[in-house]
């Protein structure tokens, strides 16, 4: 087996991966990135979710570098196509749920020409269709990995920025999934008694495009009489129609596929692309991602399963996702007394895939570190912080906001959608407790299953994953440590104002204190 060394490994190419080696390899860190598919990018390409983003974006709340990959995206679209519409800033989809909705072949092409600088030189090599096999490790470092090729990597810090935490099980590192107790958290939202088993929804995305008057209704789903009668005890309706729990009141709530009358249009709410917004050649129509309430899988999880189990409950929500659609094609009432829009067409070529979904399941709760700090739901909660601001920890990496958002999980709750503040990322939270050379990434830091809720979103796992390539600089820089660094205040402080100069904002403004 050959051995490859470099300065710093990191596994999973999505945002928090890239992030971390942009970061690491600016310091001149050489860097290898590992990925499970042939798309970089993670929850905004392969698994096909546009930025989720707080209602300050445009102006602060993020890394530099984070902003740097926004205004590429907007750039190549200004660069490439012909606008009918010049009003700033460009939302390329026109989507509800964010500023920047998009096409995730857009966010490909700009991580990949981020990333190009260092892998021409050789500084970055990034290893695609690539798992990690197992891991070698020595009392409190992992000393080595050994990949799905045989081929062995070495490096004094390794980031698991996976969506599930894959290295935490490999290395033995300790960690947490799904719900704790109210005994273990002091959380008010927390459950009774804690149940591993309950874990958020996964989603399969697919793309589609409205072609009106044409036909485009894919074949029957081999499922679709299954998922056609699913009325779950948590929903106000069979799964397939267009009403859903209210995230907040859990009452019924009433969407429609497109805008009429005062009712959420699903179709706006992930759309990527706004034929509106361009002239074309191609007589282009709308395309828009479904990730919605009525695709949401929560009949079981695809990790800490054995992998026949994983690969039923794979099976059965990328048939729930087809069959949605097959469903709005064919028996979705429609306002002028028909049934179904047939020009639905299954965009195949978004995701490069042969069934048209995404390349991965939508993640939204990974395993989590049992970390040096977790953050709970007092951190971030209007209900025991002064201010407009949550919990102003002393290590702090970086900034976000995002609401506590829990979709139904797979032990039958349903959402928990309650308020959060503008929040901080404590260093505290990136270190496990039981190992000293490996950084969590990802969705995998240390928060809890409520707290998971509003610390997944993208601009937070960018900066997660950032400032973990700063820190393996640091210590490598410093001859240290994380956790030294942490409880160090002179070099907590020169760590700090480190993030400050390469564009990290630690706090919020004045006015939110």
């Amino acid at each position: 087996m050959s051995t490859t060394h470099a300065d710093i490994v990191v596994i999973g190419g999505g945002l928090g991966g890239c992030a971390a080696v942009l970061s690491a390899c600016s310091k001149g860190l050489r860097a290898i990135l590992l990925e499970e598919t042939e798309w970089l990018g993670g929850q905004v390409t392969t698994q096909g979710v546009p930025p989720d983003e707080h209602q300050w974006i445009e102006e602060f709340g993020s890394t530099k570098r984070y902003r740097n990959y926004r205004d590429k995206v907007r750039d190549i679209y200004k660069r490439t196509m012909r606008m009918n519409d010049s009003s700033e800033p460009l939302n390329p989809g026109g989507g509800l749920v964010s500023n920047i909705c998009h096409d995730p072949r857009v966010t490909l092409h700009v991580l990949n020409e981020m990333l190009l600088p260092f892998t021409l030189t050789n500084q970055l090599v990034i290893k695609r269709c690539t798992r990690v096999d197992r891991v070698k490790r020595s009392g409190k470092s992992v000393q080595e990995i050994v990949l799905d090729s045989g081929e062995v990597l070495q490096a004094p810090f390794f980031i698991d920025a996976t969506e599930t935490g894959d290295i935490l099980p490999l290395a033995d590192i300790a960690y947490v999934t799904g719900a704790e107790s109210q005994a273990d958290t002091g959380e008010p939202h927390a459950l009774e008694v804690a149940d591993s088993d309950d874990i958020q929804a996964f989603t399969y995305v697919l793309a589609m495009e409205n072609r009106e008057g044409e036909n485009h209704v894919i074949d029957r789903p081999e499922m679709y009489d299954f998922w056609r009668e699913f009325h779950p005890d948590i929903w106000p309706d069979k799964l397939l129609s267009l009403h859903a729990p209210h995230p907040i009141t859990k009452e019924k709530r009433a969407y429609t596929l497109f805008r009429e009358k005062e009712r959420f249009p699903l179709w706006e709410y992930r759309r990527m692309f706004d034929a509106a917004l361009y002239e074309t050649p191609h007589q282009a129509g709308d395309i828009t991602l479904m990730n919605w309430p009525q695709n949401d899988y929560f009949l079981g999880n695809i990790y800490e399963v054995p992998e026949e189990e994983k690969e039923k409950h794979v099976y059965r929500a990328k048939q729930l996702s087809l069959s949605l659609l097959y469903w709005l094609q064919t028996e979705l009432p429609r306002s002028d007394g028909g049934k179904g829009y047939a020009g639905l067409k299954l965009r195949y070529d978004v995701f490069d895939t042969a069934d048209g979904l995404a390349k991965c399941a939508y993640i939204r709760e990974s395993r989590r570190i049992k970390a040096e700090y977790c953050i709970t739901e007092k951190d971030v909660s209007p209900d025991f912080n002064e201010g407009n601001a949550g919990k102003l920890y002393h290590d702090r990496v970086g900034i976000g906001s995002y609401s506590i958002d829990l979709h139904p999980s797979m032990t039958g709750r349903n959402y928990l959608d309650i308020k959060a503040l503008p929040f901080h990322i404590p260093l505290g939270a990136l270190i496990p407790k039981d190992i000293e050379n490996v950084l969590a990434g990802c969705k995998n830091i240390g928060t809890t299953h409520i707290t998971n809720g509003c610390y997944r979103l993208h601009p937070t796992e960018w900066n997660v994953g950032e400032a973990c390539g700063e820190l393996v600089y640091f210590c490598l820089a410093n001859e240290t440590t994380p956790k030294v660094v942490r409880e160090d205040d002179r070099l907590l402080l020169n760590f700090q104002s480190e993030l400050r100069a390469a564009g990290f904002e630690l706090e919020w403004p004045d006015e939110f204190y």
